[in-house]
């Protein structure tokens, strides 16, 4: 083989084997330079909490989450700082646990937690019929139909009148239970807890303790419009009682069996008289 046929053979390896290595100092170089990818362990649910519950150790993990941690996620070093508080809506298993779904610190669970800050809870008494057959779950919204006779009106002439007290107020517990059922089932209850602020709260207490009949009305959550509604009487259902008819026939029966009167003049000599008699239709 030519001797100059291979060192130009030789000369191209090294060439390449020098670049070769520049490409890889250079590649190594920038990736030694580049950050690595921010991440941080968020504290997590460790099972299916349910609203109301109250979180311990046993149901508290730690995730590792790539890239920023969620806004209002609790950090690894703030886990002891969950512990003992109420939660207000279901967590699931290997969910972020969030500040927005627990509720304050101190508070504890069950229903008072779940209760927004400069809002109440009352209890209102129902029956199956009242409570929409036990269609009443936690979560839904309803509507409060009162109906009575109001105070100083005369039943006789008004009779019940049936009025909307409130619209759009949501359901916080129907009976004991503060979360809905898992299988939809229906369930007959006879005292139902209602998110109401203070002066709607005095409005329904006020109705509560008069003689009147409390509905509960259901409407569709995404309806949160309000309605005029004026009200309805018993009255404006059935009408105006009719007028009794005159008996034109019975009155003419009796003008026509009254006996007429006339009145004659007697003349007696110097003496004159009236005297008023019967007809002689009246007299047969």
């Amino acid at each position: 083989m030519n001797r100059r046929l291979l060192t130009i053979l030789l000369l191209a390896f090294v060439i390449a084997g020098a670049c070769a290595l520049g490409v890889y100092h250079l590649i190594r170089g920038q990736i030694g330079a580049a950050k690595p990818a921010a991440s941080s362990r968020v504290v997590a649910a460790a099972q299916d909490v349910k609203l109301g519950s109250v979180l311990d150790a046993n149901s508290l993990t730690t995730i590792q989450i790539e890239g920023a941690a969620p806004k209002g996620s609790i950090l690894e070093k703030d886990k002891n700082t969950v512990v003992g508080r109420g939660v207000i809506a279901d967590l699931y298993q290997g969910e972020p646990i969030l500040e927005s779904r627990l509720a304050a610190p101190g508070s504890g669970g069950g229903l008072a937690a779940t209760i927004p800050q400069g809002m109440r809870a009352l209890a209102v008494k129902v029956d199956d019929v009242v409570g929409v057959a036990g269609f009443v779950t936690p979560g839904m919204r309803v509507d409060i139909l009162i109906s009575g006779i109001p105070p100083g009106v005369r039943p006789v002439n008004e009779g019940t009148v049936a009025k909307t007290l409130l619209q759009d107020i949501q359901v916080l517990s129907a009976g004991t239970d503060i979360q809905k059922d898992a299988e939809g089932k229906a369930k007959p209850v006879q005292v139902v807890n209602l998110l109401v602020n203070p002066e709607q709260a005095e409005t329904l207490s006020l109705a509560s303790n008069q003689q009147v009949r409390i509905q509960l009305v259901l409407r569709n959550p995404l309806d949160t419009k309000e309605e005029k509604v004026p009200g309805t009487a018993m009255g404006t259902i059935f009408g105006e009682p009719a007028a009794t008819p005159v008996r034109k026939v019975e009155m003419a029966k009796k003008a026509a069996a009254a006996s007429p009167e006339f009145s004659v003049e007697v003349i007696n000599g110097s003496k004159r008289s009236q005297e008023k008699i019967g007809s002689t239709e009246g007299q047969k």
